[in-house]
Parts: structure tokens; C-alpha cells; sequence
């Protein structure tokens, strides 16, 4: 039998077949007993030590045979699960061998399944302690992942998942962790919390996810991971997913990952194949314009409205609203109740349209997604991969609609590098095609009025009229009806209304973009200037009442911005980002508005808060 081989021989066995040589012998007789050996008939099969190829098509493949237990595959099946995706087919057998593994694929390919299934395949639920340990960039991703290992494992008995995150209270995790769970997903910054506070123990840790590892590391959480990491046993396992793979993520990927497997799944075989990618040139001043045009034109089911800043979902919302669509904001101010019943009005067909920031959209998993449309373009190209990876999910059709100014347009070929596909120009609807959607939409409402019968007082009504006025025509009392329905707002559009690049004259001073004012509107945010110096003395002085000043050490050199500081601190401590106040950058350190008063353990958080990969060193200024 070939476990009583010589050691030499062990090793020769264990190197050809990816083992760790130190645990041939344990590793053999596992890899002897699975089911992927037993099915295919090679317990001492020709050609040993390496196992015959098995030839099948991608599209003949199904969860059974990717090795899984029968009952969870049974169990998924509820679910509507019969194929899997790529990623799925090419990650879940390698995780299920406990081989570490590197996945590159973007939003929306089934990622989370890749790795939940088997690694709840492996769980041992008589263990009450942490076994698997995944990383999320935004505790709205650890709440999704959580949900989804919750949903798989209903055919486990007695297992437990907890999402640990910043901004809910330290109570609500250490009673669950005391009495022992089997799953923890948490954002960097709580899980490091915890590990130092030695209530999250890994001692029988046997995997560790980092998911959407390149988010982590333009949310600057990098750090936050390597530390993670070293506090992880020696014998476990590692999978890394990420839609693209930096530098840094190389470097973590080589120093810690054991012989990793590779599944790279191409970005054209995810979006450019599925979603249609469109772009306009127009002004910040008139995209709400163009924005309401799509929409009217369009054929959507639910749209998901990206913007830069928290104060523009609202914004943008408020003026949907306006014009008669039903929109919702979803930011990082919204409490974690009120966003859960935003999705599920969203996923019930109860609300169309959410206009979103990209930190606020993580983990958002709708497929009734038909559009995405970038109100504000995207700061790099992976915020775009995620941002249009909500549409076009499960073989279904997507439309990705970009809006851009004259001084991105240099984000065009960029951006359609990255995705695999041409960004084609976009025709925008003619005042002609917005007028006849909403004639048509306004005789539905006639029959609509009509169907439901309940007229009676209002036919009533216009009889009186009648009676009294008997030289008027009953058709011109409609028309009047419904001109006094319409109010001041006309139904149709003027017929010369242009957008786009004709809403430019070459030479003409270009008007500052609205969402650039509000942007600095809301926090102060205007940046020192680099070569320029301040009265030390007055940087301690702040013309809100109820504020106080500190000094963060990112500034200029970093790259630094006032958006990610927000969401940094947001994000840690739990504030919400209308309590944070003006933002000043300086070439090596900013300073920061928050309200007076704050809690002591809110700025332990801080203190280990990273942005652009350096500690902030928050420190209160004196005036």
C-alpha cells in the first residue's frame, strides 16, 4: 500500500501531487479517502502517483461532482443551484483537498459559494470555536457573506455563524463568541479588536478567506490583514479572492500562501459577455437632466445609481423623487435596520431605484439589477469592475451606463482595458422619445383611473359642471383636468432641449460640477495649499460650535483625500459621516472636525484606524 512507502518516496508523491512533503503520510491517506479518488477508480490506478485525467465539459459539470456531500448538494439544490459557475468549478475542488488558492474573479461570479461550500464541507461542528475566519472590506459584505454560509449550511446541524463589525456594540459579539461559533466574518479593523482583546481565539483555526482583498487594501486595511495573518496558526489553510491583484496583494499572497493554486477567471467571461457598457460626456450640472431622461426612455427593473459623497445619495435621491420616480439613499449613515429594509423593498419589487455610495453598496447582491448607471464616475478601475459587476448576473443581460466630463474622458480606454470590453458612446434619448413615454404613461394612468371604478363623486362632480356651464364642451373640461394635474410642471419637454457635448461652447469657462461644490460643501474640505503655511497656533480654532479639531497624520505625500478619511473614520468608530466636520490637508498631516465630547473607547478605535496604508495617530489639537 503506498502509505508504507519510505519517506523519500512519500515526498516524491506528496511534491507531484501538491502536498506539503512534512505531512505526506497524513496528507495521502486523506487524499485516498476522498471522494474524488473513490468516484473515478484510482485508489491504485495506472499511472500513479499521479491521477488519470478526468475529461468533462464545463456546462456538464454539476456540484456532485465537484466532490461535495450529498446532502449539501441536495441542500443547494433548494436553492435553484444546479451548475456551477467557473469560479465554483475550478475553486471548490482544490478547497476541499485544503489546498490554498488565489482567486481572481470579479463581483457577482458565485465567489462566495467557491469557498463557502467546501469549506463547510470540512467544518467539524463538534469544535466550538472559530474554524473558518474570512475578511471583508465593509461590515454590509461580512453581514452578506455571513447570511450566505447561513443559508448553505442549513443541512449542518447546530452550526453558527457570526459577522463582526465597527459601529455595533462590542456586547452583541462576545456573547456569541463566548458561547462558540463555527463561522466568524468580520471587517479587519473588529476582527484585530477582538484578537488583541483575546476574545476571538484561533487556536482551531484551519482557514482563513480574505475576501475582496484588493477593496481591503484601497480602503487601507492593508496592514490590519498582515497582522491578521500572522496571528494565524502555521497549519491552516488560505484562500484569497480578488478582482485584481496589486502589488501588495502579490507580496501577501508569496509570503503566506503554501503552493497556492491559481483560478483566474477572466473579466470578459463576467461582464464584457453580459453587460452592455455605454458612456456620456456631459456636465455636472445637467446629468440629473440626463439621468431623468434614461430613465423615463429605458426599459429598467431595478437601477443602482452610483455617486462620490454620502450627501449626494441624498441629493440625488430628492430630485428622483421629484420627478416622480421612487429612489432611495443608501449610505453609511443609514443604520443597519433601515438599510436591511431598503434591500428587501428592492428585492420584493417594492422600490425600483437606489442611489448608492461604493462603500455603501458592498454586498449588495440583487439580480433583479438591470442597470447600473455611474452618476459619478469612479475614482480607479476597480470601483468600476465592482460597480457594474451588480448587473448581468446568472447568464442575464445588464446595462452598465457611464456618465463622464470633458476631463475624464481619459478614463474611457482605461476603464474598457480593465473590463474587457469597448465602452461604446451612448445616444441619449431625443426630447421626441421622452415625450411620447410620457404621453404614453399618462393615458395608462387615464386607464388606470378608469379600471379601478371609483369615480362616482367625481363624475358627480363634472356633471354639476356641466349643468351649470352647459356652453362648455365636455372634452375641453378633460383637457383642463388634466392640465390642472399636471401643475406647473409641463408634461413635455422642449423639442431643442440638447445635452452631451453640445452643452459645451469650446473657450467658455466650464461651470464648477455640482457634486465637486456639495462634496466641499459638506465637509469644508478645501486643501491648504502644498507650498503654503499657516499660524500653527489657529489650525486649533473651528467655526462650528460644538466641534473640535484633530490632527491626523496622512496629508499631501500620502495622496490623501477627503472621502476616504471619512469613510475610514466612519467606518471604525461607528460616527456618522454628517458628524464629521471640516477636513483640511496639508502636505504631511490634516486636520479633522469632530463633535465635542466624543467617548474615550471610540477613539481607541481611531487610534488603530489606518488610511493609505499609515496609522492615523489621531491626536486633539489645542487651541
Amino acid at each position: 500500500m503506498l502509505l508504507n512507502l519510505g519517506k523519500a518516496k512519500r515526498t516524491h508523491f506528496a511534491m507531484q501531487n501538491r502536498l506539503k512533503p512534512g505531512r505526506a503520510r497524513h496528507e495521502i491517506l486523506g487524499l485516498f479517502l476522498h471522494p474524488k479518488w473513490h468516484r473515478e477508480g484510482i485508489l491504485c490506478a495506472p499511472g500513479w502517483p499521479n491521477p488519470p485525467p478526468v475529461v468533462k465539459t464545463m456546462s456538464s459539470v454539476n456540484f456532485k461532482d465537484l466532490g461535495l456531500p450529498p446532502e449539501m448538494v441536495k441542500s443547494i439544490s433548494t436553492f435553484g443551484y444546479e451548475s456551477p459557475s467557473p469560479i465554483q468549478a475550478e475553486a471548490i475542488p482544490h478547497l476541499l483537498e485544503g489546498r490554498d488558492i488565489i482567486g481572481q474573479a470579479q463581483t457577482g461570479t458565485g465567489k462566495t459559494a467557491a469557498f463557502a461550500l467546501p469549506l463547510l464541507a470540512n467544518l467539524d461542528t463538534d469544535i466550538r470555536s472559530p474554524q473558518i475566519l474570512v475578511l471583508c472590506p465593509t461590515r454590509e459584505l461580512a453581514i452578506q457573506v455571513a447570511e450566505s454560509f447561513q443559508k448553505y449550511a442549513r443541512s449542518i446541524p447546530n452550526f453558527h455563524v457570526l459577522p463582526i463589525y465597527g459601529g455595533q456594540g462590542y456586547q452583541h459579539q462576545l456573547q456569541p463568541l463566548k458561547r462558540g461559533v463555527h463561522v466568524v466574518v468580520g471587517t479587519p479593523g473588529r476582527v484585530c479588536d477582538h484578537l488583541r482583546k483575546k476574545t476571538l481565539k484561533l487556536k482551531n483555526l484551519q482557514c482563513l478567506v480574505l475576501d475582496e482583498a484588493d477593496e481591503m487594501l484601497r480602503m487601507g486595511f492593508i496592514e490590519d490583514v498582515n497582522w491578521v495573518l500572522e496571528q494565524t496558526p502555521d497549519q491552516r489553510q488560505i484562500a484569497l479572492f480578488s478582482a485584481t491583484m496589486p502589488s501588495e496583494i502579490k507580496r501577501i499572497a508569496k509570503k503566506y500562501l503554501n503552493n497556492p493554486a491559481e483560478v483566474k477567471i477572466k473579466v470578459k467571461q463576467t461582464t464584457a459577455d453580459t453587460i452592455n457598457q455605454r458612456y456620456q460626456i456631459i456636465g455636472g450640472r445637467r446629468k440629473i437632466d440626463a439621468l431623468t431622461r434614461i430613465l423615463e426612455v429605458e426599459e429598467t427593473d431595478a437601477v443602482l445609481i452610483f455617486v462620490r459623497t454620502r450627501n449626494a445619495t441624498g441629493i440625488v435621491a430628492e430630485q428622483l423623487e421629484a420627478r416622480g420616480f421612487a429612489a432611495a439613499a443608501l449610505n453609511g449613515d443609514i443604520p443597519q435596520a433601515q438599510r436591511e429594509q431598503i434591500v428587501s423593498r428592492l428585492k420584493q419589487n417594492k422600490l425600483d431605484i437606489i442611489v448608492a455610495t461604493d462603500v455603501a453598496a458592498r454586498g449588495l447582491d440583487v439580480t433583479r439589477i438591470s442597470h447600473v448607471i455611474n452618476f459619478d464616475a469612479p475614482t480607479d478601475p476597480e470601483s468600476y469592475v465592482h460597480r457594474i459587476g451588480r448587473t448581468g448576473r446568472a447568464g442575464a443581460s445588464g446595462e452598465a451606463i457611464l456618465f463622464v466630463t470633458p476631463r475624464e474622458k481619459r478614463l474611457l480606454h482605461m476603464l474598457g482595458k480593465v473590463t474587457g470590453a469597448k465602452i461604446e458612446p451612448m445616444k441619449m434619448p431625443t426630447p421626441d422619445e421622452v415625450n411620447e413615454q410620457r404621453i404614453g404613461r399618462f393615458k395608462n394612468q387615464i386607464s388606470t383611473a378608469i379600471a379601478d371604478g371609483d369615480l362616482e363623486f367625481n363624475v358627480r362632480l363634472i356633471d354639476s359642471y356641466l349643468t351649470d356651464h352647459p356652453e362648455a364642451d365636455a372634452l375641453q373640461v378633460a383637457a383642463a383636468l388634466a392640465h390642472i394635474a399636471q401643475g406647473e410642471k409641463p408634461l413635455l419637454i422642449a423639442s431643442n432641449e440638447t445635452f452631451g457635448q453640445d452643452s459645451f461652447v469650446e473657450g467658455k469657462k466650464k461651470p464648477r460640477e455640482r457634486g465637486d461644490r456639495r462634496d466641499r460643501k459638506e465637509r469644508g474640505a478645501h486643501r491648504a495649499d502644498r507650498g503654503g503655511k499657516k499660524d500653527p497656533g489657529k489650525l486649533g480654532q473651528t467655526t462650528e460650535k460644538g466641534m473640535e479639531r484633530f490632527r491626523i497624520e496622512v496629508g499631501y505625500r500620502d495622496d490623501a483625500k477627503p472621502g476616504p478619511i471619512v469613510a475610514a473614520i466612519a467606518n471604525t468608530s461607528g460616527l456618522q459621516g454628517k458628524h464629521i466636520g471640516r477636513i483640511d490637508i496639508y502636505e504631511d498631516f490634516a486636520t479633522v472636525d469632530l463633535p465635542e465630547g466624543m467617548p474615550p473607547d471610540v477613539f481607541e478605535d481611531l487610534a488603530r484606524t489606518k488610511v493609505f496604508n499609515r496609522p492615523l495617530k489621531i491626536a486633539r489639537i489645542r487651541g
